[in-house]
C-alpha cells in the first residue's frame, strides 16, 4: 500500500476562516490527501467558498445532512427553526453546479483501507447521532473494515469494538491495531460543540496506522463578522465563540 497521510475533516459548515486554518495546519503536518465526512455547508456565511476549497483540494467526500437538505428541495418543517432558516439561506447562495455536486455525493465510501460516513453505516440516510456505545453498536454491524471515520455530532470521540465489548474513548492519539474495529468522530472544523472553540480534525497515516486529533486556532471574530454581514442569526456567532 502507498504510504499516505490523510486529513479527515468534518462539519465545516460554511466557515471559510476555520477551513483555511485547518488546511494550512494539515499541510504543515505533512498531509498528502484530504477527506471530508460531510456537512460542508450550513450555519455559516461562506458555503460557496468552502465548496470551492474542498473541490480544489480534490477532497474525497460523503454527504452530510446539511449538504443533503441544501441540495434537495425538501420540506424543512421537521427542522429546528434556526437550522431551517440557515438551510433556506444557504440554498439561495448555491449555483446549479454547487447543488448538483452536493446532490451527487454518496452517503458512505470505502478507500485507502478505511471507511467514511457522516452519521452511521447502518442507516446513513436517517442521520442518527452517536453519543454512546449503545448507538454505536448498530453501526458496527455494518462496518466491514477496521477503521471508519464520521462526524455529525461535532464532538470528537473514539468508539472501539473488540470481540463483544464496545468502549467509548476520549480523543487521543491511537494506533489502529488489527482485530478490533474503530469508529472515530473527527469533531468539527466549522462549529465545534465540546466547549472548545478551536477547529478540530484528525490525521491518519496508512504507514504507522496512527490516528491523531488536532486542534487549530482560527480567526473566530472574522467568521462572526461574515455571519453578521450576511444577516445570519446572532446565536450562530455565539456558538462559535463558546464552542458549543
Amino acid at each position: 500500500m502507498i504510504d499516505k497521510k490523510y486529513a479527515v475533516l468534518g462539519d465545516i459548515h460554511g466557515n471559510i476562516e476555520a477551513l483555511n486554518a485547518v488546511v494550512e495546519d494539515a499541510r504543515a503536518r505533512g498531509v498528502t490527501d484530504f477527506v471530508s465526512v460531510g456537512d460542508i455547508v450550513g450555519y455559516n456565511a461562506n458555503p460557496v467558498e468552502c465548496l470551492n476549497k474542498i473541490r480544489e483540494l480534490d477532497c474525497i467526500t460523503v454527504r452530510g445532512n446539511h449538504d443533503h437538505y441544501c441540495s434537495y428541495d425538501e420540506s424543512l418543517d421537521d427542522f429546528q427553526p434556526l437550522a431551517a432558516s440557515v438551510i433556506a439561506w444557504t440554498r439561495r447562495q448555491l449555483s446549479e453546479d454547487d447543488v448538483k455536486w452536493l446532490h451527487d455525493l454518496p452517503y458512505s465510501r470505502s478507500f485507502g483501507g478505511f471507511m467514511i460516513v457522516h452519521s452511521t453505516l447502518d442507516m446513513p440516510e436517517a442521520w442518527g447521532y452517536v453519543f454512546d456505545t449503545l448507538a454505536a453498536e448498530a453501526h458496527f454491524s455494518y462496518q466491514t473494515l477496521s477503521l471508519c471515520f464520521h462526524g455529525h455530532t461535532h464532538v470528537p470521540m473514539i468508539y472501539k469494538k473488540d470481540h463483544n465489548s464496545i468502549m467509548r474513548i476520549e480523543p487521543c492519539k491511537i494506533k489502529v491495531s488489527f482485530g478490533p474495529k474503530y469508529f472515530i468522530n473527527v469533531g468539527s472544523v466549522g462549529q465545534p460543540r465540546n466547549n472548545d472553540p478551536r477547529s478540530c480534525y484528525v490525521t491518519y497515516s496508512t504507514k504507522s496506522r496512527e490516528v491523531e486529533f488536532a486542534r487549530v486556532e482560527y480567526d473566530v471574530d472574522a467568521a462572526i463578522e461574515r455571519n453578521r454581514k450576511a444577516g445570519l442569526p446572532d446565536r450562530l456567532s455565539l456558538r462559535l465563540k463558546l464552542g458549543r
